[in-house]
């Protein structure tokens, strides 16, 4: 075994160690108050406040940073491990996930950086339950942000062009995602690899957002597309959808 096998091993046993004794301690048993302070000892950065439930799950904690006054609640699983078949990006791992100040993470949000993955959540941003982040490719999202429940961003997507080779095999593209500050994303909303959403922008419950939407625009449909900006009359009839 060499030496980054080593820490890396080190450190897994230090995450399971504390998540196991201290992960199912009950809100009321003093549980927030013990992880506050007893994950620093794992964590790359934890604020002061921090509201963590039972029942949240991590790994790779030595690249998740976690600011001041985050609330994280049941079911949470955030994942800044970087999995791969690659073993010197298991060994090496270089991600970044980073929960800014006032950052809530309600129930079943699953947060995952994957190979060399940025993951960049800013201040008092508000993430839905039961919403999916993924990389391998960088996502940010803003200020102020609302994402509402079972939304998804997805930064990648596959290669399939050869038909003689699974589709699985064909390897990806990891252009990233950025939101910019004081967005609103409906529920069920999916935004997709290489899209930037504009400041202020709002898109209606179960779009698509598949191309880049200017500021302060209001978008919907599958794919979302513009159809007013915001405190303005419709730019044309909403898309239906079903």
């Amino acid at each position: 075994m060499n030496k980054f096998q080593f820490v890396s091993k080190w450190k897994r046993f230090k995450e399971l160690v504390l998540m196991t004794f201290l992960g199912n301690i009950p809100t009321i048993f003093l549980g927030v108050k013990l992880r506050n302070v007893l994950y620093r000892a794992i964590f790359a950065r934890i604020g002061s406040s921090v509201f963590i439930q039972d029942n949240v799950e991590f790994s790779g904690t030595s690249s998740i940073e976690i600011g001041n006054g985050v609330y994280i609640f049941k079911g949470v699983y955030i994942d800044g491990s970087g999995h791969s078949n690659n073993k010197v990006c298991l060994e090496n791992n270089n991600n970044k996930i980073c929960l800014e100040n006032g950052v809530a993470l309600e129930r079943n949000v699953n947060i995952g950086a994957l190979d060399g993955t940025l993951i960049h959540i800013n201040e008092n941003t508000f993430i839905g339950p039961g919403t999916c982040i993924a990389g391998p490719g960088n996502i940010k999202i803003g200020r102020n942000c609302l994402i509402a429940a079972q939304s998804g961003i997805f930064a990648n997507n596959h290669n399939f062009a050869d038909l003689e080779l699974p589709i699985r095999d064909q390897g990806i593209t990891r252009e990233g995602i950025i939101i910019e500050d004081d967005c609103w994303l409906g529920s069920g909303v999916k935004v997709l690899d290489g899209v930037t959403i504009g400041k202020g922008c709002v898109i209606g419950a179960n779009s698509v957002v598949t191309k880049d939407i200017p500021p302060y625009s209001v978008a919907v449909g599958v794919p979302a597309r513009v159809i007013k900006k915001r405190g303005e009359k419709e730019l044309s009839k909403p898309m239906s959808i079903n």
